[in-house]
């Protein structure tokens, strides 16, 4: 099954899109853990699922595709 765009940019969650701003933002995963009150490897967690979810290879990747769609 093929995920369109429309249903993965409704399949963003709100913290998965505040994960993201924060780390286009520059902040080392360690900064976004505190920041999101998470350990650095949720983060790491967290961010290797949105990118499975979005089908890219990495966490810029998956920022840029957000940027594209105007969701940071």
């Amino acid at each position: 099954m093929t995920v369109t765009t429309d249903e993965r940019e409704t399949l963003l969650g709100y913290e998965d899109l505040v994960l993201l701003r924060l780390l286009a933002s520059g902040l080392p995963i360690e900064s976004v853990g505190r920041r999101m009150e998470l350990s650095g490897r949720t983060v790491r967690r967290r961010t290797r699922a949105i990118c499975d979810h979005l089908g890219v290879s990495t966490p810029i990747e998956a920022v840029v595709w957000a940027a594209r769609r105007r969701l940071l």
